[in-house]
């Protein structure tokens, strides 16, 4: 399931979720004050696609430069499976929802969630920019 700019949780089937909210994938976010990354993947998920899934490991951390909002730490999480009978997108924030195969990824997410996915498909953990640095 992929999130952007915010906790990503991924499937291990080599497919991801996405779903979109003004045209951006989600579900998204930032930690509200006092809440962990972790915390906030969960709440995000439960609010844009209506399912409970608390993380179950880190996957990797991303340092994402942005001369608009300044540099920042992604998390990217792997979360429990997901039943696709269970997803409740409210149509406010989210709108749609579908499976993307890994290869289709630069169809559907800007380059930087793309690289971002890939290099976590690859097995990387310390990312910046979207691309393995160690």
């Amino acid at each position: 399931m992929i999130a952007s700019r915010a906790p990503a949780p991924t499937v291990p089937t080599g497919r991801t979720t996405r779903s979109r909210k003004r045209d951006l994938p989600s579900p998204r976010g930032r930690s509200e004050r006092g809440e962990s990354p972790a915390a906030a993947c969960r709440r995000e998920v439960r609010e844009e696609l209506g399912i409970d899934r608390s993380p179950r490991r880190l996957l990797a951390v991303d340092w994402a430069p942005s001369d608009g909002d300044g540099d920042k730490l992604l998390f990217l999480f792997a979360c429990a499976p997901v039943d696709p009978a269970t997803i409740r997108v409210d149509g406010a924030e989210v709108d749609e929802w579908r499976w993307v195969a890994l290869a289709d990824l630069d169809d559907y997410v800007i380059d930087r969630l793309a690289r971002r996915i890939r290099s976590v498909a690859d097995g990387h953990a310390y990312l910046e920019h979207g691309l393995s640095a160690l």
